[in-house]
């Protein structure tokens, strides 16, 4: 499995704007070979930002690599970067090899 993080500084004037961004369009991803998951997540408010991730679960980093030289990601992504900023600064990627996943014990029935 691999998890794909991108980290976000969002002006605090912007984050409604950030946040429909994220929240009203239609999610293509979820069409892609191997891919298993998307989080949308806000973080601590501070007085200069607000921190919001977005957090994809992936069968394979190759499935990953795949997604991103797709056609669906290029449509996905038309215009990004073209609208007003809303972020401090670009965004922060990290790219994460599932080593080891724990889940809950499920209650008996």
């Amino acid at each position: 499995m691999f998890v794909a993080m991108n980290r976000f500084k969002v002006h605090p004037e912007k984050e409604s704007e950030f946040k429909s961004r994220w929240l009203d369009r239609d999610v293509l991803l979820k069409t892609a070979p191997g891919f298993l998951m998307i989080q949308f997540m806000r973080g601590e408010a501070r007085a200069e930002y607000i921190a919001y991730a977005s957090q994809t679960v992936w069968a394979s980093q190759e499935a990953y690599e795949a997604w991103r030289k797709s056609d669906i990601f290029q449509i996905a992504h038309k215009g990004m970067g073209q609208g007003e900023v809303l972020t401090l600064e670009k965004r922060e990627f990290s790219g994460y090899e599932v080593l080891r996943t724990i889940c809950a014990k499920a209650e008996a029935a």
